[in-house]
């Protein structure tokens, strides 16, 4: 999808009589069925303007030009791409990323803080959002990469408002490599961004390499999945065992005969915190790449989404993707889907800011089944912690029947997660009364370390032990106070409070500006400066840790008399709250959830003191010989 293509030549003449703002305009309504805002088509109308005198001063007169291009599999949109031929006369195309801004500062990583959206934000420096969506095309789309003579791409952006000062941080050191790989240019800078264009496409010719993109379409390049499979082939974290090495094995065998007759299949892969499941995928995603099988690992958390992407690095990131990405997808896209944590599927892939006449009535279990041959659900039952998530197994499978898919289910049941003990997780079970199982009491003579504190700074302090001696190790909460916006200065607020102790939560995901050494919410658990804020649910969720510390508030509480009790006045959580009969299922669910987190060790604070009793009374202590 693209909202305009065509030359320079006729670009320019469109800019100069103000008509493109109106043709970008009725050619986005065109698709989406509603209207831009009034903010995007000002900034069309004044960024092709400045671009339109780049093209003039650098004599690009016979090149082709898509504009607004979705990046396929997407909801990406590039801003601009200007094709042609280069000196050597070699099909050749520049990605031009348009930003009306006028200042920023650094932050975190690779990011930027500047005032976009009608709010202070954190987002990707120009140069490196700009070289991602480059990798993306050079990586999954076949005119970029599949014959003897693929079309050369750069890439660079143009801040035609930006007039940088002495040490500006949009050239700040920190960004040294990703300027060297795809350059911003500030509007001081016409000149270098002209000779930029004219080296790159010399030649023009520009119709005929246009026409080679539009006509090609997405499918990951060979290069890719082999770097995706080389990433995580032959770690030992990755060894599989037993029933995983069967669950691996089926699907494997499901993936090659989907490929040979073309038959979908969905796999039901069940299994507790700690049974291996994000193992097995991971396993998946390396082998299928290694044969060449365009395989996305999928889920529904950003944290854990945004941290996986971390890890492998931006090439292979787009091989990583929400549940909520395939709306538009092609029967078939995927070979094989690797959907972890599928207990996080919603209803459907509608957000809270998707225009009415964009929502969709399909549901997103068959948006997912619909894109892929081969779909791989791992599943726990007993992970659902907010209300509008439904992706149970039985749900997974009645939809997969309706849509006339080959179904295999399989149930992990070793533990791998705390300290190999399937005792300490099937207590908690037992102890928060989601299953009946044989282990009422925890031996506290086990290799697995449970400890009650006396207070959060207890606690905490266990936590900083664990970690100094170079343990993974973090704090969590159940969401039992409020969870503030960053001060002005991107400092966090102490929301956790008990007593004279006071913690921030992690960032808000939407968070603006975030104060030098805060994370973003998505990795929390992965920087290490995420020791410094108390996790919530939903970033540590999906994660595991050495050591997990627990402050277990009053949302939930034990009495001799009522057994569990689900206290919504002592919630914060607005969603759980407004769930009505649910609300105790899924608070039970969160603190299952945080105390399975750690594989060596899990520390907890209880506010209320008849609930540490409770769990006290379910501890054996083994006297001393």
């Amino acid at each position: 999808m693209r909202l305009y293509s065509g030359t320079t030549t006729a670009l320019i003449d469109d800019s100069v009589h103000n008509r493109i703002a109106g043709k970008l305009s009725d050619a986005f309504f065109a698709h989406f069925r509603f209207n831009p805002g009034p903010a995007e088509v000002s900034s069309w109308r004044n960024s092709l303007r400045a671009m339109c005198q780049v093209f003039q001063n650098a004599s690009l007169n016979d090149h082709g030009i898509l504009l607004e291009y979705q990046l396929p599999q997407t909801s990406k949109r590039l801003d601009c791409m200007i094709t042609g031929r280069n000196e050597s006369n070699m099909d050749q195309a520049v990605i031009v990323e348009l930003k009306q801004w006028e200042r920023c500062e650094e932050a975190f990583g690779d990011k930027v803080v500047t005032f976009v959206g009608g709010n202070t934000r954190n987002v990707l420096h120009p140069s490196v959002q700009v070289h991602q969506y480059q990798c993306f095309l050079q990586d999954g789309h076949t005119a970029f990469h599949e014959g003897p003579f693929p079309v050369l791409l750069s890439s660079c952006s143009y801040l035609h408002n930006y007039e940088p000062k002495k040490g500006d941080a949009l050239y700040s050191g920190r960004y040294k490599q990703w300027l060297a790989l795809s350059p911003s240019f500030s509007a001081l800078q016409v000149t270098e961004l002209s000779t930029f264009l004219s080296n790159h496409l010399a030649r023009g010719g520009g119709s005929e390499v246009l026409l080679r993109v539009e006509q090609s379409k997405y499918k990951a390049s060979k290069k890719l999945l082999e770097h995706v499979a080389g990433l995580l082939k032959g770690r030992p974290e990755y060894t599989l065992l037993d029933e995983q090495l069967v669950a691996f094995e089926a699907v494997m065998n499901a993936a090659r005969t989907s490929h040979a007759q073309r038959a979908k299949s969905a796999i039901i892969i069940k299994g507790g915190p700690g049974t291996g499941k994000s193992v097995i995928a991971l396993n998946l995603m390396a082998q299928l790449s290694g044969l060449g099988l365009n395989a996305h690992y999928v889920t529904g958390s950003r944290a854990f989404t945004s941290t996986l992407r971390e890890i492998v690095g931006r090439r292979a990131s787009q091989q990583v993707k929400y549940f909520n990405g395939y709306q538009e997808a092609q029967r078939d896209d995927v070979d094989v889907m690797i959907c972890d944590e599928a207990h996080r599927i919603r209803i459907t892939s509608n957000q809270r800011f998707t225009p009415a006449a964009r929502r969709s009535k399909k549901h997103q279990i068959d948006e997912l089944l619909h894109a892929s041959k081969v779909g791989v659900f791992f599943v726990d039952d007993r992970q659902v912690v907010k209300p509008d998530e439904i992706g149970s197994s039985t749900y997974i499978k009645d939809a997969a029947i309706a849509a006339g898919v080959n179904i295999q289910e399989f149930e992990l049941e070793a533990q791998f997660r705390c300290g190999g003990n399937a005792g300490f997780i099937n207590w908690v079970n037992n102890t928060l009364e989601l299953e009946r199982t044989a282990n009422v009491l925890f031996n506290d003579a086990d290799e697995y370390e449970f400890r009650i504190a006396s207070c959060p700074q207890e606690l905490e302090g266990w936590i900083r032990m664990r970690s100094s001696e170079g343990k993974t190790a973090r704090v969590t909460a159940g969401f039992c106070w409020r969870w503030s916006k960053p001060r002005p200065d991107g400092s966090l607020v102490e929301d956790v409070t008990i007593g004279d102790f006071a913690r921030p939560w992690n960032a808000r995901p939407e968070a603006g500006k975030l104060a030098d050494g805060i994370p973003p919410a998505p990795l929390w658990a992965y920087a290490a400066e995420g020791i410094e804020q108390i996790g919530c649910v939903y970033t540590a969720q999906g994660f595991e840790f050495d050591y997990v510390g627990v402050i277990f508030g009053k949302d939930l509480v034990y009495r001799p008399e009522q057994k569990w009790i689900g206290q919504k006045q002592e919630s914060s959580d607005s969603q759980v709250k407004r769930s009505k009969d649910r609300f105790l299922e899924l608070v039970k669910n969160t603190y299952r959830v945080l105390l399975t987190r750690g594989m060596k060790g899990c520390y907890v604070y209880f506010e209320d003191k008849d609930t540490e009793n409770f769990f006290r009374s379910r501890i054996e202590s083994v006297p001393e010989a």
